[in-house]
């Protein structure tokens, strides 16, 4: 049984967006902002540009974020791209891949729910967009090497995660 509420209308002392405007200039993250209700950033990982979008979603009260980034997946590989987002879906507690083929994009996303008139804090808002930049930092290469390695999904994830791994223990660090 679904719980029945009247939807109405919540004045916001503060646009959620604004939050993420907020945090993107203390940043110095280049961004734009054509709409009230969408902000566009650029964040430059460790192997591509990711570009990140919050939108809010009204009717849903909820802050959605994805993290994009281009594949240009050949047709003859898209079906192991499916595949690998399936596999990495799997494993992810938080958000989840996307494969859009008609922009060639993969993409991480993820919605924080604001109902009630709840306000989203800088804090919440960073961590939104550290989990997508981590998880797309982290399955990157994988992509990688399902569409220019010819490997499987498994065998691109396990490829990816033992390259990973190598880099973590020996403590490189990556700036964003």
């Amino acid at each position: 049984m679904l719980i029945a509420s009247e939807k109405k209308y919540i004045e916001r002392s503060e646009h959620p967006v604004d939050v993420v405007e907020q945090l993107a200039a203390s940043n110095d993250w280049s961004f734009d902002r054509d709409d009230e209700d969408e902000i566009s950033i650029v964040v430059t990982g460790a192997w591509t540009e990711y570009h990140i979008a919050f939108t809010w979603l009204p009717d849903l009260e909820t802050l959605h974020v994805s993290c994009a980034f281009d594949v240009k997946a050949p047709e003859r590989r898209r079906t192991e791209v499916t595949r690998l987002i399936g596999a990495i879906n799997e494993q992810m507690w938080i958000g989840h891949f996307d494969f859009w083929p008609d922009q060639s994009v993969v993409m991480h996303r993820h919605g924080l729910l604001l109902s009630g008139g709840a306000h989203p804090s800088a804090p919440q808002c960073a961590a939104l967009l550290d989990n997508a930049l981590r998880a797309c930092e982290r399955h990157y290469q994988a992509f990688q090497f399902v569409l220019w390695a010819g490997k499987s999904a498994k065998e691109a994830l396990e490829t990816a995660d033992r390259k990973s791994t190598r880099l973590n223990s020996s403590h490189v660090k990556r700036s964003r």
